[in-house]
């Protein structure tokens, strides 16, 4: 049995995963941005052990879900499900003055990699999308560029193959992947995405627990259960690493080399 945390977990594919996960006996924690979505998530998926809290638009709640995963002990996966959507037709700041989609799709999943204790594996949801993503890593706070709902959400699906790239060229110890499940019809989707929705969380599942050999590598990037080739600068050293200090210098948060 296999102790996972999976945020972004009270709906949609991070739902839809945890109740697989439960399902094959395996031991989940879920995660949600406040107390009442939180309950929803423990009715919704009465097997999973517990639930987190912490809006992962704010700098300070992320630190704390960390903190609260921490608290729990340790955990053999973690799958960074939680996302926004392109469709925000305007640049939504934070508390921290940073965009929300970057501050949910991108800050997050590297601050609550750097302050969970290790687990063995790491799933990064991206998204096809990631092919369109700026690769330059200029102005990531849209503080300089005119706001482009597709073009913001695209950046973050590339940050997300560079973060899981990055993770698993310095942790050896680590298997790290990040997938795409496809254009499926969730809330963020939309009832018109074409991809099965069944088959949406099985990747993420698969990378987090299964034993086939397969499935256990790092610095992959998948698509139903099969590698698929991401963007090719996804795998230059240089960005990864320029990625990960801009992420320090805005949440002040030090990854760990190894």
């Amino acid at each position: 049995m296999a102790r996972v945390f999976i945020t972004g977990s009270a709906d949609g594919l991070g739902a839809m995963a945890a109740k697989l996960l439960v399902e094959e006996g395996h031991s989940v924690i879920l995660h949600a941005r406040n107390e009442a979505r939180g309950k929803e998530a423990l009715e919704n998926i009465p097997g999973a052990e517990a639930v987190v809290y912490g809006d992962l638009s704010s700098i300070s709640q992320t630190k704390d879900v960390a903190d609260q995963v921490n608290r729990l002990g340790t955990f053999d996966a973690v799958i960074h499900n939680a996302g926004i959507g392109y469709r925000e037709s305007r640049r939504i700041a934070t508390e921290d003055g940073l965009p929300r989609l970057f501050a949910v799709n991108t800050l997050a999943p590297y601050i609550l990699t750097a302050l969970i204790h290790r687990p063995a594996r790491l799933v990064y949801l991206s998204s096809a999308m990631h092919e369109a993503g700026d690769a330059t890593l200029n102005d990531l706070a849209w503080n300089e560029r005119p706001w482009l709902g597709p073009q913001a959400y695209s950046d973050t699906k590339l940050h997300d193959v560079l973060l899981a790239f990055a993770i698993a060229r310095r942790w050896k110890n680590v298997y790290s992947n990040a997938l795409t499940p496809g254009w499926v019809p969730t809330k963020m989707g939309g009832a018109g995405a074409p991809d099965d929705l069944e088959e949406g969380p099985k990747t993420q599942v698969w990378l987090a627990v299964s034993d086939d050999k397969t499935a256990k590598v790092s610095g992959k990037y998948w698509y139903h259960m099969r590698p698929k080739a991401p963007l090719p600068i996804t795998h230059d050293e240089h960005l990864q690493e320029k990625l990960l200090h801009d992420c320090f210098e805005f949440s002040g948060v030090t990854m760990p080399v190894m």
